[in-house]
């Protein structure tokens, strides 16, 4: 009688430690079980198999964020009403000059605001 030649089983020469908690370990047993395969057979599925999505939650001072969002539109309606009246026919003037002056210095402090804010959310603390 011919012996059977037997599949050839892929070796993993590669050893990964990991800790779990009691309540993982139960999942990974549940798992495996389920399957009827070994642990190492079960994680081995579900790294080559089970795709993992990658989601960010973005955490923010929204009471910070609606001043800023009101500090935008402030500034939006002042430089609405400088357009119109430049553009029916207004005369340049010191006062005009200023308030232009006035709305782009808040523009670019609101600016570094942002950055600040956005900075701490990436975990960084700088100001531009």
């Amino acid at each position: 009688m011919e012996r059977r030649n037997k599949r050839k089983e892929v070796t993993h020469p590669h050893f990964v430690a990991v800790r779990l908690t009691d309540a993982e370990m139960a999942l990974l047993d549940q798992g495996a079980s389920i399957l009827g395969i070994s642990r190492s057979e079960y994680l081995r599925k579900l790294l080559l198999e089970k795709e993992i999505t990658n989601t960010i939650e973005v955490i923010a001072d929204m009471d910070e964020l609606r001043k800023l969002v009101s500090e935008y539109g402030k500034i939006g309606s002042n430089l609405n009403q400088i357009a119109r009246y430049f553009n029916t026919g207004g005369e340049w003037s010191e006062e005009i000059k200023d308030e232009i002056r006035q709305c782009i210095s808040e523009l670019f402090s609101l600016r570094k605001e942002v950055l600040r804010m956005a900075g701490e959310l990436h975990g960084h603390n700088q100001t531009h």
